[in-house]
């Protein structure tokens, strides 16, 4: 009988046995806990104000490249919210913002001066380095979070880490995945069994309407 077994599991990781699973399936969804399970990344950047010796694009990068906690429960991808807006609705983006002021010392913005509209929806740790300001230089933008998908760029992986190795029987498999974060490690695993049954069910009907 096909069945998923969590081995172990802790923080952001887990292992799991995948038995009487085709190795073509198992690494199919592998391949979809680290690229295919949306997460939310920054996507747009507006600067109000930098006279870090930072340029805007090296801002705009830092920030997507932050791992923000993901909610698949309350929001969808762009390409599926009924808005059809390029700037987005409260279902399908979340903005972030910061205004670091100014200072008569050097200091570290990090993500925890992000303030964010969504309860959620915000840095996995508020120790990641921004911009370093020098005495009176100050940072000042908004920045909207959309959930996408690590096949289109990597700031939206889902998983840092996605390895598959053969189990002890024939048809068995252990999948081992690590998350950054924005999803726990259980929750990646069952959005990727949700996408990947969507994905043959998608395919199928491909075949039958082609036959």
């Amino acid at each position: 009988m096909t069945s998923l077994e969590i081995v172990e599991q802790s923080g952001n990781r887990i292992v799991v046995r995948l038995k009487k699973i085709p190795l073509q399936y198992a690494n199919a969804l592998r391949r979809i806990c680290l690229s295919g399970v949306p997460t939310f990344a920054v996507d747009d950047v507006v600067i109000i104000e930098n006279s870090s010796v930072l340029a805007d694009e090296g801002v705009a990068h830092r920030l997507a490249m932050i791992p923000l906690r993901t909610d698949l429960s309350r929001f969808v991808e762009p390409s599926a919210c009924d808005c059809h807006s390029e700037l987005g609705c409260s279902r399908c983006r979340v903005l972030l913002m910061l205004d670091s002021g100014s200072s008569d010392t050097t200091r570290t913005v990090t993500s925890s001066d992000l303030s964010s509209e969504d309860e959620v929806v915000k840095p996995v740790s508020p120790n990641i380095p921004i911009a370093v300001l020098a005495p009176g230089q100050k940072l000042k933008f908004e920045a909207y979070a959309r959930l996408g998908r690590g096949s289109e760029h990597a700031k939206w992986n889902s998983a840092s880490v996605a390895a598959l190795i053969d189990g002890n029987n024939p048809e068995e498999h252990i999948l081992t995945l690590e998350t950054v974060g924005s999803l726990t490690a259980a929750e990646v695993i069952r959005a990727a069994v949700d996408e990947l049954e969507k994905r043959l069910g998608d395919f199928q009907h491909t075949i039958a309407t082609i036959g």
